[in-house]
């Protein structure tokens, strides 16, 4: 569902994202970079002249927040899931591993940010999307996750803010 466009970069762009928004996006960061801003809970993969594609996200719930820059490290389908310690310490119900799959809370994929335990990656929780539920992570809808995960090259900036 892309936003109506104007000039021909944008145009070029636009078929190949079908499930993010092709928006305006004032940035200085270089295409191919990704900016989240988890105030309006989205992220934006910056396309340049003024144009980025819009993603509805899931981030960090009150305690978890955070903000800073990193770096694309690596991009994993259908990942495994080992929660953290300290996860699982406030958690003990969970798995020490989950094999990666329909109902691993990492989703379809996983774009790992540099060697932070965080991650933008799919969900099994679709509902969350669009709110404060995260312990860190960046949530997307498996479909759009997808979508960015052939777009974003490895060692692309990730700005949270």
């Amino acid at each position: 569902m892309a936003a109506a466009l104007t000039g021909t970069a944008a145009k070029a762009d636009a078929p190949q994202f079908k499930r993010g928004q092709v928006v305006n996006f004032a940035s200085k960061q270089q295409p191919g970079s990704i900016v989240i801003v988890t105030k309006d809970r989205a992220l934006y993969y910056i396309l340049g002249d003024g144009k980025a594609v819009k993603y509805k996200v899931a981030t960090a719930k009150r305690g978890f927040e955070w903000a800073g820059s990193n770096t694309v490290s690596a991009k994993v389908k259908w990942p495994d899931w080992r929660p953290p310690a300290q996860m699982r310490k406030r958690r003990p119900d969970l798995p020490a591993f989950m094999a990666g799959g329909p109902e691993n809370p990492l989703g379809a994929r996983a774009i790992y940010l540099g060697s932070t335990i965080y991650r933008i990656h799919g969900t099994n929780e679709p509902a969350s999307i669009g709110k404060a539920a995260s312990s860190g992570c960046i949530r997307m809808l498996n479909a759009d996750v997808s979508e960015l995960f052939q777009h974003v090259k490895m060692g692309a900036k990730v700005t949270v803010v």
